[in-house]
């Protein structure tokens, strides 16, 4: 991101949180003897609120939603990255309470809560200015547990008992609550010093993608829920959308690739929300690690300054959306043959390895196999398991060789930070998004199209147009279906952390895609559409009652 004057509200935390949200009797300490009134100060002692999702958005509640929808793969290599089996029960769905990753959204999403409440016991007044985009950020937070999770314990500040988990339909009303209560308290103001923050566009956003899932989210039992179901808000999706766009603060006239550079940032016309992440000061953030060749160290701009994963992969069916003629989003996708890239933008000269025919492919038997050759690293569409390397269904292992290692396509979407150095690690500057004006039009058109009234003249085909146009993408001649939507969306959003949340809400989330086929018991397993509490949760809250299913 471009350095901007941010020191406050994403500087290093002034109050020690807690993840966990059983220790409720807690005394405020703080350096302040009287409540703090100025602005500079409600920013010092905030700074926690806004990073405290930061590390789980860098990484692994990016790897959750991704590698469960139908986007990506994340395969072994050889005995490398199977670690246990976190990563192929993301794809297979045959996760369970004691998951490798998944605790990281409850405790992070979690720990924001408390840190709001905290912030709030400070401040000392819930209904000021300045309490009201803690509480909007509470509600954001409440928003990650309620998706992934279902009920959570509410909690209004700090202390008393501990409390029992609300019903997610509860949860869901609580979060429309706090956002209406404190919309009009909110900042209106779009520029550097709030960018990262929550404004009142934030929460319009935030409401609009908590009533576009209304059905999903207040159905009596998640898996119950059908994509045919009523969804009483839908007319309320369209005037939050409406009301982002009638304020004028956003457009779509950056280019699709610059938007998710490492120098993205509060220039981007598209951002109403995102998450800041900085190589050097706010780490955390690593997308392009999984994404990157194995042996592509060099292939971007300069050796990379430690080791990648490689391990992330297209599915086909996926990269089969990416078909519209023109259209910016297909360059996000390395395919064939590779070249080396310069200053964001691929060169001519061929991404070769020294290797050997063995080191191609491990099971070649011609009499050259260790005859040194020079390789071209050529990535293949298909990712399929080879049965020669031993029962590869309890591993998704692709193979340590170099045909293992170039199955799928790659996603350069959020580009390497070409200016990283060794003590940055894997660490990326670019920020990444929550919520954006695409998403809002996008938002907009599938509310109408479930039965909105339409505003303001747009229908559900313009507003794909405004899409389609920025990107240089042939417009639609012909009225959309909700497919055509959610194919929108895949191209719009892919590596954004939205399509597991997409696929639920239009009951594709069962479908058998990618390798799945392995489990296939997995389609009917919809009590899948949240995950379970960790068992260190459990453990802690032994009155909870877990999630059905599991």
């Amino acid at each position: 991101m471009k350095r901007i004057n941010i020191k406050f509200f994403w500087s290093v935390a002034l109050l020690t949180v807690a993840a966990s949200c059983t220790d409720l009797d807690v005394k405020i300490k703080s350096q302040y003897t009287e409540f703090p009134d100025s602005e500079d100060a409600i920013d010092a002692i905030s700074g926690s609120v806004y990073s405290s999702y930061r590390e789980a958005m860098g990484r692994d509640h990016w790897l959750v939603q991704s590698i469960s929808s139908d986007e990506c793969v994340s395969v072994a290599i050889g005995g490398d990255y199977f670690d246990g089996g976190r990563y192929r029960d993301l794809h297979l769905h045959t996760w369970n309470a004691d998951h490798g990753i998944i605790p990281s959204i409850w405790n992070s999403a979690m720990n924001g809560v408390n840190t709001c409440n905290r912030v709030l016991a400070l401040l000392g007044d819930d209904e000021s200015a300045g309490a009201a985009p803690i509480r909007a950020m509470r509600a954001y937070y409440y928003f990650i547990i309620m998706d992934n999770f279902g009920d959570a314990p509410i909690m209004k500040a700090m202390g008393g008992e501990q409390p029992d988990r609300s019903p997610r339909a509860d949860v869901c009303r609580f979060i429309e609550e706090e956002l209406l209560t404190v919309m009009d308290r909110l900042t209106t103001t779009v520029d550097a010093t709030t960018y990262g923050k929550a404004t009142r566009y934030m929460a319009q956003a935030l409401l609009a993608k908590v009533y576009l899932n209304w059905a999903v989210y207040t159905a009596s039992d998640v898996a119950n829920y059908n994509p045919t179901d009523a969804n009483p808000k839908l007319n309320d999706v369209v005037a939050m959308c409406d009301a982002i766009i009638a304020s004028g603060r956003f457009n779509l006239s950056d280019s699709y690739r610059s938007k998710f550079l490492p120098t993205n940032g509060s220039h981007i016309k598209d951002f109403i929300f995102v998450i800041p992440f900085d190589r050097v000061t706010q780490r955390g953030m690593n997308y392009a690690r999984f994404w990157t060749h194995r042996e592509g160290r060099a292939q971007f701009d300069h050796q990379m300054a430690a080791s990648v994963a490689g391990v992330l992969r297209a599915l086909p069916e996926y990269y089969d959306k990416f078909n519209l003629e023109g259209d910016e989003r297909n360059k996000i996708w390395l395919t064939g043959k590779q070249y080396y890239w310069k200053d964001y933008a691929i060169t001519s000269n061929p991404f070769t390895i020294n290797t050997t025919n063995g080191g191609v492919n491990q099971y070649y038997t011609g009499a050259d196999k260790d005859d040194p050759i020079v390789w071209q690293v050529e990535l293949t569409k298909e990712v399929y398991l080879r049965p020669e390397l031993g029962n590869p269904e309890e591993t998704l292992n692709a193979g340590a060789d170099l045909l293992g290692k170039s199955m799928g396509y790659r996603s350069i979407k959020f580009y390497m930070d070409p200016n990283t150095t060794s003590d940055d690690g894997r660490s990326q500057s670019n920020d990444v998004p929550v919520f954006r004006y695409a998403d809002v039009l996008l938002m907009k058109a599938e509310a109408i199209l479930r039965g909105a009234t339409a505003t303001t003249g747009d229908t559900p085909m313009s507003l794909i147009n405004q899409i389609r146009a920025y990107v240089n993408a042939p417009s639609m001649i012909a009225a959309p279906t909700l497919d055509d939507v959610l194919d929108e969306r895949a191209r719009e959003f892919t590596d954004e952390s939205w399509r597991r949340n997409d696929l639920i809400r239009f009951g594709k989330f069962e479908d058998l895609w990618g390798l799945r086929y392995i489990y296939p018991q997995g389609t009917t397993e919809k009590y899948r559409r949240i995950f379970p509490l960790p068992t260190e949760v459990m453990n802690t809250n032994t009155n909870w009652i877990q999630n059905k299913g599991y």
